[in-house]
């Protein structure tokens, strides 16, 4: 338990000074799950707050950042696409393109990474929606008590996969930024900016876990339809 604590201050200690390596060695420590718990629950009930509060945050975040990544990927590939093949049917060669129209070669390299950060943030907005797989015909027919105890245990369970995403999606940050990796054909364009997006959208699930469990907690003290159909696509 000692070791736990010690470790745990290293990890802060390590996170004050801003130093990446350090905060990778100091990840590697065991302190490095039970501090992710902690923040990972304190940060995911902020977020809740912030939903609660701030209804516009919580209808439109998770939505916005999709949109705007996939927006994104596709004008990033579309002008791509437009400098590799438009110049030779033009009839150019590389001395007479214009500089604008010449191939960046980044544009195959960023999309992967912009479509993690959509992926990631998209999870939370399915848990947000309910689409995840649940079974909710087969739980429907179950009395409400049993109802109520299986959703949180969707709730554990979901707390218990981001915790462990969390930690180790932390840990491959830390990694990225200690070794300075950039994306493929750009200049200073750090990966670990936008794996950050993995650890952090699972914060924001975790927020989305407590909202769902919350309103199904006040359902089955008043009475109400606990579980409802929910729908891919929907907004609630």
């Amino acid at each position: 338990m000692g070791e736990i604590f010690a470790n745990m201050g290293e990890i802060i200690a390590a996170f004050a000074d801003g130093d990446s390596w350090m905060i990778r060695e100091a990840l590697a420590g065991p302190g490095a799950w039970a501090l992710g718990l902690i923040l990972m629950l304190l940060g995911g009930y902020l977020i809740m707050l912030i939903y609660r509060f701030v209804p516009f945050i919580e209808r439109h975040l998770e939505s916005y950042v999709m949109v705007i990544s996939y927006l994104t990927i596709g004008g990033i590939i579309f002008f791509g696409v437009i400098q590799r093949f438009v110049p030779g049917m033009l009839g150019m060669d590389f001395s007479n393109t214009p500089q604008w129209l010449r191939p960046w070669p980044w544009t195959t390299s960023l999309p992967p990474f912009l479509f993690l950060v959509m992926t990631w943030v998209g999870c939370s907005y399915n848990v947000k929606l309910r689409t995840h797989l649940s079974f909710n015909e087969f739980r429907t027919n179950m009395p409400r008590t049993p109802q109520m105890a299986l959703l949180t245990l969707d709730a554990i369970l979901w707390i218990g996969f981001s915790w462990v995403v969390v930690v180790t999606g932390s840990k491959v940050v830390a990694n990225a930024a200690s070794n300075f990796q950039i994306v493929p054909a750009t200049d200073g364009l750090m990966q670990w900016w936008f794996i950050l997006a993995v650890p952090l959208s699972f914060v924001f699930l975790v927020a989305r876990v407590m909202e769902n469990w919350a309103e199904d907690f006040r359902r089955y003290r008043t009475g109400e339809q606990i579980i409802e159909q929910a729908v891919i696509g929907g907004d609630t």
